[in-house]
């Protein structure tokens, strides 16, 4: 009985795992003392600030690798924000990995991030080709009927008061 309880007391420190701590998600906000740099913030799911993160992380600014220390949830990065830019910050764990774009507008003294969905700079020039390339059909048809009508008009005597008049006779003629 006395070996049993030895061998439970010497084996149960290797069964028992430490918590990991992970990042899964992450926001940007300004460092408090306002010194040009911006905090990156370990929050949960629901974006509130997880402040049992404490050790060294690594992410990617811009492409670039580099630690950062978290203390309680938050860390600052050493490089100093010069003017308004786009920071795209990725930070990758065991399972998965995240990613945010922000871009940082400097105004005075102050930063100011605000998120960028992704899926929007996808989005917003797919639409613009689509309406310019919907605006370039309605131009080209808009120039056939009007050649058609500059056509009629001036070999077959047709007028284009003659061509409102018959409009509002049809319209007269439904109500």
């Amino acid at each position: 009985m006395k070996h049993i309880l030895y061998f439970a007391i010497t084996i149960v420190p290797f069964l028992s795992a430490a918590q990991e701590q992970r990042i899964d998600n992450f926001i940007v906000k300004e460092n408090l003392t306002q010194n040009g740099k911006i905090a990156i913030v370990a929050v949960d799911s629901a974006e509130v600030a997880d402040e049992s993160i404490d050790g060294t992380f690594l992410f990617s600014m811009n492409g670039l690798q580099q630690s950062l220390q978290f203390h309680q949830g938050v860390a600052v990065p050493s490089q100093k924000i010069d003017g308004s830019i786009f920071v795209f910050l990725k930070h990758k764990n065991q399972d998965n990995s995240t990613g945010r774009l922000y871009f940082i507008h400097k105004k005075d003294n102050s930063l100011n991030p605000y998120k960028i969905n992704g899926l929007l700079l996808l989005i917003i020039p797919a639409l613009m080709l689509l309406i310019a390339y919907v605006f370039k059909r309605m131009l080209l048809t808009l120039i056939i009927l009007g050649l058609i009508y500059g056509y009629f008009s001036f070999s077959k005597g047709l007028a284009f008061s003659q061509i409102l008049e018959s409009a509002f006779q049809i319209l007269k003629n439904l109500f």
